[in-house]
């Protein structure tokens, strides 16, 4: 399982926010101890690190105050990583592409939050076109019905509504121009669960 915006990491970035509001710099590791009430800076180190792996934040090394945020210049939104293309049509080879989106702090999820971009038109039913963001936390599992990512023999990646049959998984498309993929479980891994849309109508953006 992957590293997650728990509650109390949560707290932490929020604090950073406000500290860094009203300060114009970011609270050392002490302060950060000092206000959670916390006597072990090895625990705020980690929170921290994994708000770093969350591409939250950024450290700079060997600085006192080396905290900075990965946040969008518009108010309330963050930085998400875009991790590749995905297929809403036949299974593709899932291909990084290293960058990051602006999405609303309210569309985080629990846990690792990620955005794909859609290539393929077998969701469109779903209101998911092609050329779409789709903003995923990432999960092991998932319910009968949600729109999942799924990864197809370790190697293509798909999206499409998850259904468990008794021998065997149905991934769905929401257009009828498409057929279902019919698996056998061990075939499937689920990436994550789809939470959020982001589409862009601006001629030429991604």
């Amino acid at each position: 399982m992957g590293v997650s915006l728990t509650p109390r990491r949560k707290q932490i970035l929020d604090y950073l926010h406000k500290y860094t509001d009203e300060h114009g710099y970011a609270p050392t590791i002490h302060e950060i101890c000092k206000y959670f009430n916390l006597s072990s800076t090895a625990t705020v180190h980690k929170h921290l690190t994994a708000l770093e792996q969350l591409g939250l934040i950024d450290r700079l090394q060997h600085r006192t105050r080396a905290i900075e945020f990965k946040t969008s210049t518009e108010e309330g939104s963050l930085q998400i990583p875009l991790l590749g293309r995905i297929a809403a049509g036949r299974p593709i080879e899932a291909i990084l592409i290293q960058e990051t989106v602006s999405v609303p702090k309210d569309m985080l999820g629990r846990n690792r939050t990620f955005a794909l971009k859609v290539q393929g038109d077998s969701m469109i039913e779903e209101g998911i076109f092609d050329k779409d963001l789709i903003v995923v936390q990432e999960r092991r599992t998932a319910d009968n019905g949600e729109i999942v990512v799924a990864l197809i023999d370790g190697q293509n990646a798909t999206v499409k509504k998850f259904v468990r049959e008794k021998n065997r998984v149905r991934l769905q498309p929401a257009n009828p121009k498409h057929s279902a993929l019919l698996l056998e479980p061990d075939r499937i891994q689920i990436q994550g669960v789809v939470i959020g849309l982001l589409r862009y109508y601006r001629t030429g953006t991604f």
